[in-house]
């Protein structure tokens, strides 16, 4: 199938076991690959990968965008597969995309580009013309699934074609540019086990409000407004927790989204932080 499936790691010996295993049935073909990136792991992430058969490179952190785009420029493989080590391929997605990508490896052997475009497989939906494949993800938070609120189907653009697609250049919340069309896969989904505990939210949250504050500061001054720090916070509450139904996702719902709210007001205090003149 000629895939490569990339990953940053720092750290990951939780997680990374479990990814790793969802995808080795895409990279059984011997012609597919895993590449990992990992910027100074201290526990066993390194030696985890290496059981898998990964290609693991040693890097010094550069900020996600940076690492994620060194680790496209390793893969060897026409498409590229790129997983944060807490995400996981379910069984269906599995399936969905080894006969996705079989089907591919048979249009590419084609002579003839317009019968190659008229092939479609009708029980995945995206025909041969595309360079990036967005997938649904489920996101775990205290051990329930959210289902509500913004978080659900929550798609991410992550299979594209080698040299088609790079991660913009962002300081956190980075996403792949694709150049050229981009479809959906209709079944499976991409689970992320991301927040097992509060705490893990906090310091997560913490050190992303940093990042975004510091993307706010590079567009200009930020003077201390009590819109964006109080009112932006609420406003965002009430829109993801009543509007989007995230109320329907119980007591990990309302905290989900109380955080998230004070996540925004974290940023933007930071943002004036960071703006007032040094004493």
């Amino acid at each position: 199938m000629n895939l490569s499936v990339v990953i940053i790691t720092l750290n990951e010996e939780a997680n990374l076991g479990r990814t790793l295993a969802s995808v080795k049935p895409l990279v059984a073909d011997g012609k597919s690959e895993i590449v990992v990136v990992d910027s100074g792991s201290t526990d066993h992430t390194v030696e985890i990968a290496k059981s898998f058969g990964a290609k693991v490179f040693v890097e010094q952190w550069k900020g996600y965008s940076a690492q994620k785009n060194s680790a496209i420029d390793k893969a060897t493989g026409a498409w590229i597969l790129s997983l944060d080590a807490d995400e996981e391929l379910d069984p269906q997605l599995q399936q969905a995309l080894h006969d996705l990508l079989e089907t591919l490896d048979r249009l590419s052997a084609l002579d003839n580009k317009a019968d190659a475009r008229s092939l479609t497989t009708s029980d995945i939906g995206p025909g041969a013309d595309f360079s990036g494949l967005w997938i649904p993800r489920k996101n775990e938070f205290l051990g329930r699934w959210i289902r509500h609120g913004g978080y659900w189907p929550d798609p991410k653009l992550r299979l594209f074609r080698r040299g088609k697609g790079k991660f913009e250049s962002r300081a956190v919340h980075e996403d792949v540019q694709v150049d050229g069309v981009t479809r959906h896969i209709q079944f499976g989904a991409l689970l992320h086990h991301s927040y097992p505990t509060l705490s893990d939210y906090i310091e997560h949250m913490n050190r992303y409000s940093s990042l975004g504050a510091e993307m706010v500061v590079a567009k200009g001054k930020v003077r201390f407004s009590a819109i964006n720090i109080v009112l932006r916070p609420l406003a965002t509450f009430i829109y993801n927790y009543f509007f989007r139904l995230g109320f329907l996702d119980g007591r990990e719902g309302l905290l989900l989204h109380s955080y998230h709210a004070v996540y925004v007001s974290w940023k933007y205090s930071k943002a004036w932080e960071l703006s007032r003149p040094q004493k």
